[in-house]
Formats: C-alpha cells, sequence, structure tokens
C-alpha cells in the first residue's frame, strides 16, 4: 500500500504532548524591557512548552479592562513563537469589566490577597471578591489567586540586614499563606466557584486543602519548579535572582510539597516566570527588601523538575500529567491539548531524559540572563517542539517563527 505520510523515528527518546504553563508573567504591553512576547515564547519553544498563559499583572495597562486586552492583544503581532492564552484580572472596583473580559475570551482571572508589586494591580479583599465570584462561577471558569495575607508584625525584613536570605523568608511566614487559603476555601464553598491557588509553598496549608478537595470543592492548587528543587537553607545571602513571593522554604517543608505531587493534593507545577532587569533584581546590591520578587526559568521548566524528580524516583508519565495533561485542564482546553490522542492539537516535544547540560547564559532566550539555575547541571534535553504539526525547534535551532496562535476560551 503506497502512501506520503513521512515517519520519523525518535528512537528511545521521549515523545510527549507540547508542555503547557499556565502561570507567566511576559509583560508586554509597557514592560517589554523586562521581557516580551517575543523572547518569552522563545524561550518556550526552546524549553518544549508549546502554550503560554500570560498574567495580567506586569503589562502596562494591566489586563484588567476589555480595552486593555485588546491592547494585548494587538502587541502579540508577529512576535508569537508559542500559542499563548491570557488570565484577565480582578482588582478592586472593575466588576463591571469581568462579563466583558469573558466575552473577549480570556481563560479566567488572577487576584492578589496582598500587593503585587505592581501598583496599578491592587490587591482584593473578601468584599471584592463576593462581587465578582458568582459572576466567575457562572460561567465556569477559574479563579486564580495568590494567598498571602499579611500580618503588619511579621512583614518587615530587618533594616540592617537586608541582605539575609533568612530575614526575607522570615518576613513572609506559611501563615500568611495558610490564612489566605482558608478564606479562599471559605469563598469556593460559598459560591461554587472554581478556585485555582498558585505558587504554593507553605505545606502547612495541605490538610486543609486536602479536606476541601475530599468535600468535593473546585479547588486546585499548583506549586513552582524553584519550591521543588531549591531549599531556603542552601540560598546565599544577598542571591536575590532566589526571590520571590511565596519564598522557597526549608527542605522539610519542600519534602512534603513532593509527597503533595505525588499524591495528587496538589495537581501540577508551573513556573511562575517572573523576571525584571538587573538593577531591580539588585544584583549589585543584594538587598532582598528592594529586589523584585521573581524566578525567570520558563526555558527550563522541563529539566529542572525532571531532574529534582529523577532523584525521587518519579516516572517521566507524572512529568506528562503535571507539566501537560492538569495544566490544560485549568486553561479550559483539555480536548485538544495536553495529551497525545485523536483530536488533539499536533504540539509535541522530543526530549532525552538522560541528557544533561549546564546552564549558561548562553543558551538562554529569556530578554535577561538573570536565573537561580545558572551553572546547575540539569537532566532532560529538550531536542525538538512541534507547533500544530510543524517542527519549529530542532536541536538549539529554531526552524520555524511565529507558528503559535492565540488561545480564547
Amino acid at each position: 500500500m503506497s502512501t506520503d505520510t513521512s515517519f520519523i523515528d525518535v528512537q528511545d527518546k521521549v515523545l510527549m504532548a507540547g508542555l503547557i504553563d499556565p502561570h507567566v508573567h511576559i509583560n508586554e504591553p509597557g514592560r517589554t524591557d523586562w521581557e516580551g512576547f517575543d523572547s518569552a515564547t522563545k524561550a518556550a519553544i526552546a524549553g518544549g512548552l508549546t502554550t503560554l498563559v500570560d498574567m495580567p499583572l506586569n503589562s502596562s495597562p494591566v489586563t484588567t479592562s476589555v480595552a486593555a486586552f485588546n491592547q494585548k492583544i494587538l502587541a502579540t503581532q508577529h512576535q508569537l513563537h508559542s500559542n499563548c492564552g491570557f488570565w484577565g484580572g480582578l482588582v478592586p472596583g472593575n466588576e463591571n469589566e469581568v462579563e466583558g473580559l469573558i466575552a473577549a475570551g480570556v481563560l479566567g482571572f488572577k487576584a492578589f490577597l496582598t500587593h503585587s508589586g505592581i501598583d496599578e494591580f491592587p490587591n482584593v479583599i473578601e468584599a471584592d471578591l463576593k462581587k465578582t465570584m458568582p459572576v466567575i462561577a457562572k460561567h465556569k471558569m477559574p479563579l486564580l489567586v495568590h494567598c498571602e495575607l499579611e500580618s503588619p508584625v511579621l512583614s518587615n525584613i530587618p533594616a540592617s540586614n537586608p541582605q539575609s536570605y533568612q530575614a526575607y523568608l522570615a518576613s513572609r511566614p506559611k501563615e500568611w499563606e495558610d490564612n489566605a487559603i482558608s478564606l479562599m476555601i471559605k469563598l469556593c464553598a460559598e459560591y461554587n466557584c472554581r478556585v485555582h491557588i498558585v505558587h504554593l509553598s507553605s505545606a502547612s496549608a495541605l490538610q486543609q486543602i486536602q479536606q476541601a478537595k475530599e468535600k468535593g470543592l473546585p479547588l486546585t492548587v499548583e506549586t513552582g519548579q524553584h519550591y521543588l528543587y531549591f531549599n531556603a537553607e542552601d540560598i546565599q545571602n544577598s542571591k536575590t535572582a532566589f526571590k520571590c513571593a511565596p519564598p522557597i522554604r526549608e527542605k522539610l517543608n519542600n519534602d512534603l510539597l513532593w509527597e503533595a505531587l505525588k499524591t495528587g493534593i496538589i495537581d501540577f507545577v508551573a513556573t511562575d516566570h517572573s523576571p525584571a532587569p538587573p538593577s531591580i533584581k539588585e544584583l549589585a546590591s543584594g538587598d532582598f527588601k528592594k529586589a523584585w520578587g521573581g524566578i525567570s526559568s520558563v526555558q527550563f521548566a522541563l529539566p529542572v523538575l525532571w531532574t529534582a524528580a529523577r532523584k525521587r524516583n518519579i516516572d517521566i508519565t507524572a512529568i506528562a500529567k503535571w507539566l501537560s495533561e492538569k495544566p490544560a485542564i485549568l486553561a479550559g482546553k483539555s480536548s485538544t491539548k495536553g495529551k497525545i490522542a485523536v483530536g488533539f492539537d499536533a504540539d509535541l516535544i522530543v526530549w532525552d531524559p538522560d541528557t544533561s547540560f549546564v546552564v549558561n547564559t548562553n543558551m538562554i532566550q529569556h530578554k535577561h540572563k538573570i536565573t537561580p539555575y545558572l551553572n546547575e547541571q540539569l537532566f532532560g534535553q529538550v531536542e525538538q517542539t512541534w507547533l500544530g504539526g510543524v517542527k519549529v525547534f530542532d536541536h538549539g535551532n529554531f526552524t520555524q517563527t511565529n507558528r503559535g496562535k492565540i488561545i480564547l476560551r
């Protein structure tokens, strides 16, 4: 029988559905000196991520209105090398924009319970959420929440030691997360609204999360690669590339996050890629109090997680679930993305789980070469990335560009 189908033998390499990262700060328009669609989506493709979902707060204007969302869509033109969807933002006073943003195609909404770091994106309080959660629930969309509720007694890094990582860690205690998560579980139950807790770092919140899930509440949780790879005990003073919020905690805490991920209490892993220029990261001063909080890492989502997972004898099928299948569900694209199956988009990656490499500045596609993974030896080399059946990355080279599509609800 004749056929014009060509076959590609990937031999003993892993063929997997393209990775999906639903927690990325691309920062365009308005802060393209921090990152941008061109650099962020190239970094994604180089790392095997075929779909990103952009956060609403670091662009200017912030994505809290239909007009701002339209500006963001316009900014993507001729710059999307991976697929990209968008979260809308919830801030005090924008409840009248929610229905319009849903109609415009956002995949869900993001809110902060503490200062976001961006003055144009202030945090909400319970009263604000009570205005918007019924609308979000009606449309069966997810509400993503940065869960920290500040305690003023503990909120300051001592002025005498701003370079101390341990002082920074103590300034954002687990209780902040635990109390915020308790509030969101209560509201999740009250409104039957899908609630997604982003970048969980406090293991002491796991019990209440498990209990909420056992009750059948529509609650999901992600943690970040950095909470699973690094431990607070190993972070040196002044190393502000490690600053993020919530902070990277101690090994005992992070071991518990691993157990919760393996048992399904935590649903998946996302990078929270949040880059900034060297001056804003305070690399020269090492001042944790002033430094922007964000880990640059989207290109290394797969090898970082795999390097840590293989030490725990976790198999590759779990990686596929945590980086492809489960994130697709959050983004509302579980019928077309996140699996290799009939009817699904041909977003694919080929990677070698046994090949290691050392992260260096020459390979980094992010706009700034700042990452705590610099000089780390990682396992899991991405060899090829395919987008919609087209090979866009091959052994370190971009073979096709501008193949990404805008992902709308």
